[in-house]
């Protein structure tokens, strides 16, 4: 085995850190811009690699913008997970998954600028409208299954829906604000208080 290919154990390799740099670079270049007039020379300058090492290891610039949103879906399953493994009752449960969509690591300004980049990319990207797909039957599903012993399965589903729609609602108004600094202990006091009078309706 060469010097090369020996990995130090818990230490990402030379493709792996490049990977993860280039898709902070394109984030960020997607929350600078406010669109995806963003290029892979920018984003390449950002992440400090030359633009032939992007297209070596993604591709095209659409492939870096679907990258970037795995990511994004990536750090919010964790926060979930996280959550709901903590949880000892439906009702935390509940509360886990609200706190999750607004937790620091997902309600920063930039994550925000991206997935509003990101909506409008998936009306022509059959990939991205997957991934959204993907993030609403997560939310919607966590939802449910945590409402369900609480008020039964079609009243956790009417809930659940209304849920997630304030959710989105909340990081719509927020990327439409830029200038407001996202509070994400209120955002999910909000939400919170829309279940709970839901339950005791």
């Amino acid at each position: 085995m060469s010097s090369s290919d020996r990995r130090i154990p818990g230490r990402p390799s030379v493709e792996a850190a490049r990977r993860e740099a280039v898709v902070a670079a394109a984030i960020a270049a997607i929350d600078e811009a406010g669109s995806l007039d963003v290029t892979v020379a920018g984003i390449a300058a950002r992440a400090g690699i030359s633009p032939a090492l992007i297209h070596h290891y993604f591709g095209t610039k659409d492939d870096v913008l679907i990258a970037a949103m795995r990511t994004l879906l990536r750090r919010y399953r964790l926060e979930v997970t996280r959550r709901l493994t903590e949880a000892q009752s439906p009702r935390e449960r509940v509360a886990a998954v609200i706190t999750a969509s607004f937790a620091p690591s997902q309600f920063s300004q930039e994550s925000i600028s991206a997935w509003l980049v990101f909506y409008l990319y998936a009306r022509r990207s059959g990939e991205a409208a997957r991934l959204l797909r993907v993030y609403f039957r997560r939310l919607e599903t966590n939802l449910v299954s945590a409402l369900k012993p609480l008020v039964g399965q079609p009243r956790a589903s009417r809930i659940a829906a209304g849920a997630g729609a304030m959710i989105d609602g909340v990081w719509l108004r927020q990327a439409l604000t830029p200038l407001t600094q996202p509070d994400p202990s209120s955002a999910a006091a909000m939400v919170g208080r829309f279940i709970d009078a839901e339950l005791d309706a």
